[in-house]
């Protein structure tokens, strides 16, 4: 297999990006990195510092390509920028200094980038490419000659007889590589402009075959994930790197920035900024994740499990999230008692495709998984063309990430909800849709007085305090997530409504058990377990006083299943779903039961009130038993330590002597 790296353009000053994104960039197993050296940043004020400190920064680590392109403006012809210097030596002037300069940090170095993007060459102004076959291939020979290796800049869109032009010019016979630069999926399909690697590949070849045939290098192919689709992108990686080529560059590492300006000027094209193996903010997307924890093999493993096939004369449940900790406990209630179920998941946040290999290894053929994401309408309606149920629990789940990422967090929770929906009537039949809604939708209910004891906050009322919240409480959306869960609900009621789609809706409080990867921001009940069970600390928003009624998923699981049986007498309804006043705890009640179950202190820290965070929530689950029959029947100590048994017996924790319970 040949090695693979990535394209990352790193801008003057942005010396903590460095810092940060070469640490994730070598965990993912990258072998190489390719970057520009700007001819004009270097000429710029502060430009020769800034390359001083970043080319050996990056060449004592990887394997570096830099790409030595841009002319300063200073020496535009005829009042415009064509790309090409005034003297034409000045460039293979200029790599020489490069080369004096920095040449210990690589072994070859890339002649200019793409010269058919109006961008970096103004080919308008050089019609026939004398200027930069000139230019190139004069600063291709001095490379030759002082011992390093040039490889030519690949064109976007590629273009057979450019290439060959190039080698009739003899830039070829200078040149050690030549780049390729293609993005099917992105930019490449558009009008059938893409026929799959061997035939661009190939064609490539066969014309390099006449000028000495240097290597081929995709210097610069990707796949932006504008549409969510992160499980496409792996795919798409997975395809680069079987492609028949010497070397692949991955563009790029990491999402751009918003306030990143780039070529397409007074318009704007969302592809652009959605192309890295991480997002804006470094959080790795799943072609990160998974490169970092099993490399290509791992990457084929999860892309090669999410193919899905479906018999027609099949009528699947159908799960969206179904990958997810309660996704896949119910689809593995529903598999166990002999249905097909079609898991749609973009396998986005870390550990479910663990879950997905789980149901696959104990149902087989009858699990599909569908690698989508909900903003995919397409996807949707493909997913749901044959469902007898859809159970609808795939969401932005944080309320923190709602908060800097509102508009994401609407896209996927409100408008993916819609598409769901609407794939739903396009099939033009009653098929049922049960909603996993939240109970944020009742807002921070900050008009309850509390009264306050030694661990825990109770309501005042006497009615609330014994039984909880019931659903004729009015909605009050309070964050982005309460807003976008909120829409969402409204939406499924009003589609029974408007429809006649049987629809219904759970308002769920906080669901733990097997299956759970906990974080800070979601699921916490796994999260603080995770954490104590690791020895190390414990972060508590607020002073740990807040209350939540806690449920297991197996109760949880039997829900859904109970009101998907009765979904024709109870559709256009709204129901509370948690533990209830029986499994009421508070996070100080949690953390000390905890320190028994892992038997050692966990250490604290205790930090400011998270926005929307209820001092107290707990569900009135009355109007579900009175319909349903249910209730919840484990309790929340019996519940905590089977999560823990759980963990213990799927995640690898470090070895600790036992330690006294702190009291």
């Amino acid at each position: 297999m040949k090695g693979y790296g990535f394209v990352e353009w790193f801008r003057p000053g942005e010396h903590d990006r460095v810092e940060q994104a070469l640490p994730a960039l070598l965990a993912s197993g990258a072998g190489h990195l390719r970057t520009h050296l700007s001819w004009a940043e270097y000429l710029s004020p502060g430009g020769e510092a800034w390359f001083d400190w970043l080319i050996p920064k990056l060449g004592k680590q990887i394997d570096l390509l830099p790409c030595v392109h841009y002319t300063p403006p200073s020496m535009s012809r005829n009042g415009r920028s064509t790309g090409a210097p005034v003297v034409l030596k000045d460039y293979a002037d200029f790599i020489d200094h490069v080369l004096n300069r920095y040449g210990r940090h690589f072994s070859h170095i890339e002649l200019w980038n793409e010269p058919n993007n109006l961008l970096d060459w103004d080919w308008r102004e050089d019609h026939d490419y004398q200027l930069f076959s000139e230019m190139v291939g004069g600063a291709a020979y001095w490379v030759k000659q002082r011992g390093w290796k040039a490889v030519l800049g690949g064109p976007c869109p590629f273009d057979p007889l450019w290439l060959d032009l190039m080698g009739q010019r003899g830039v070829l016979a200078q040149c050690d590589a030549v780049g390729f630069h293609g993005f099917p999926g992105t930019w490449d399909s558009e009008e059938g402009a893409w026929q799959g690697w061997d035939m661009h590949l190939g064609e490539m070849r066969a014309v390099l075959a006449r000028y000495g045939a240097p290597e081929i290098w995709i210097t610069e192919t990707g796949y932006s994930t504008w549409r969510g689709d992160q499980m496409e992108q792996a795919r798409r990686f997975a395809n680069a790197v079987e492609a028949p080529a010497d070397r692949l560059y991955w563009y790029g590492w990491q999402d751009l920035a918003r306030d990143v300006a780039v070529q397409e000027g007074l318009w704007f094209d969302p592809r652009h900024y959605h192309m890295g193996a991480v997002d804006a903010d470094g959080q790795p997307k799943l072609l990160a994740r998974l490169l970092k924890d099993g490399g290509v093999a791992r990457l084929r493993e999860v892309t090669h499990l999410a193919a899905p096939s479906i018999s027609r004369a099949v009528r699947p449940v159908v799960i969206t999230g179904g990958s997810g900790f309660i996704g896949s406990n119910l689809a593995d209630s529903f598999l166990s008692d002999g249905h097909d179920v079609v898991v749609v998941d973009n396998l986005s946040r870390p550990g479910v495709d663990q879950n997905l290999r789980w149901l696959t290894d104990r149902h087989g053929d009858r699990v599909h998984p569908m690698p989508a994401d909900l903003r995919d309408e397409t996807a949707m309606r493909d997913a749901m063309r044959d469902a007898q149920a859809v159970i609808h629990l795939a969401a932005q789940t944080a309320v923190t990430t709602s908060l800097t990422a509102p508009m994401e967090d609407f896209e996927v929770n409100a408008r993916g909800t819609i598409n769901v929906l609407e794939a739903i009537r396009a099939t033009g039949r009653p098929v049922p849709i049960l909603f996993a809604s939240t109970n944020k939708v009742y807002g921070a209910l900050e008009d309850l007085r509390m009264l306050e004891s030694d661990d825990r906050y109770v309501p005042a009322d006497a009615r609330i305090r014994e039984n909880g919240i019931d659903e004729t409480r009015p909605l009050d959306f309070c964050t982005p997530y309460g807003c976008s869960k909120g829409v969402a609900d409204q939406y499924v009621l009003d589609y029974a409504k408007s429809y006649d789609i049987p629809s219904a809706v759970l308002r769920m409080s906080c669901i733990y058990g097997p299956r759970q990867f906990g974080t800070e921001d979601q699921g916490w009940v796994a999260h603080f377990l995770i954490r104590a069970l690791m020895g190390e600390p414990i972060s508590v928003y607020g002073n740990g006083k807040q209350v939540r009624d806690i449920l297991h998923v197996s109760d949880a699981v039997a829900a859904y299943r109970m009101v998907l049986d009765r979904i024709g007498r109870l559709k256009g309804q709204a129901f509370n779903l948690g533990g209830g006043a029986r499994n009421s705890v508070s996070l100080k009640l949690v953390l000390h039961e905890i320190e028994r179950v892992v038997n050692h202190p966990v250490p604290l820290s205790f930090s400011d009130w998270r926005q929307g965070d209820q001092y107290y929530f707990v569900a009135d689950t009355a109007r579900l038993t009175a319909e349903t029959g249910w209730q919840a029947r484990t309790g929340w100590r019996e519940g905590l330590a089977d999560l823990a048994a759980w963990l213990r017996a799927n995640r690898s924790f470090p070895e600790r002597e036992a330690l006294r319970v702190r009291a």
